[in-house]
């Protein structure tokens, strides 16, 4: 039973994020508030139901890192326990990032200044962190340009376990490929 469930919140995720993130240019997870005035839901429950699918996805394998949506300092604080208890229920991890790595795949302005909890299962927070230090280096010996920058993006893309045409597409989004 849990396979079909499994397998029911994965294709929601390939159906429903995808068109959200359209909209909001946040390629992991980011609130879309509801118009409707029959149902709607709040932005924390939104946010704790997107970390609890990306952390089933995480731990059957589906995804090596999965990203929250990037969320102010004090909308991370009110929901940062209950995400604890979700990765633990999903035997993954998190990692509340609050200097997310930029790159040419996503905007910028989408994490300045905001937190992100990175979700997973272990080695992947060590790879993530030696990808942050590698550009960090590459930029202060003025290296982070051509090939090297475009290796960057495309090793986070990776991480995110986003095949090839995505990576593609969202690096010729960027201008930057």
């Amino acid at each position: 039973m849990k396979t079909i469930i499994t397998w029911f919140i994965f294709i929601l995720l390939f159906i429903l994020i995808p068109s959200c993130t359209c909209r909001q240019n946040n390629p992991e997870a980011e609130f879309v508030e509801e118009q409707s005035t029959e149902t709607s839901i709040d932005s924390r429950s939104y946010n704790l139901g997107v970390i609890g699918a990306f952390a089933e996805v995480v731990d059957i394998g589906i995804k090596r890192l999965a990203l929250s949506a990037p969320l102010s300092p004090e909308e991370m604080d009110a929901l940062i326990e209950d995400a604890l208890h979700i990765a633990e229920n999903n035997s993954v991890k998190i990692y509340r990032e609050e200097d997310f790595l930029i790159t040419d795949l996503f905007p910028a302005e989408i994490t300045r200044g905001k937190h992100v909890l990175l979700i997973y299962k272990d080695p992947v927070k060590q790879e993530y962190l030696k990808l942050k230090t590698n550009k960090r280096q590459l930029v202060q010996s003025g290296q982070y340009n051509g090939a090297a920058r475009e290796t960057i993006a495309r090793s986070l893309g990776k991480l995110l376990s986003y095949p090839k045409e995505k990576i593609d597409a969202l690096l010729n989004e960027s201008g930057n490929q």
